[in-house]
């Protein structure tokens, strides 16, 4: 019969699967045409993937001026 050892990784970070499944990596900002059309926009600069493969400009909005149109709320 086998015995299973533990041994102490030193304090390192491991790698778990199944918190990378439940936290996706989520994207700052989503660029004008996947917000429009509620797309999931993968972020990717200077054109994202759902732009590029329907060959419409991507344009991103810069943060504080997203926050300056909204007025005060």
């Amino acid at each position: 019969m086998s015995s299973v050892q533990s041994s102490n990784n030193g304090g390192q970070y491991q790698y778990d699967p199944y918190n990378a499944a439940r936290n996706p990596r989520r994207v700052p900002m989503a660029c004008q045409f996947c917000r429009a059309r509620k797309l999931k926009c993968d972020g990717l600069r200077p054109q994202c993937n759902n732009c590029n493969r329907r060959g419409y400009p991507c344009n991103y909005v810069p943060v504080g001026a997203e926050l300056n149109a909204q007025g005060g709320r």
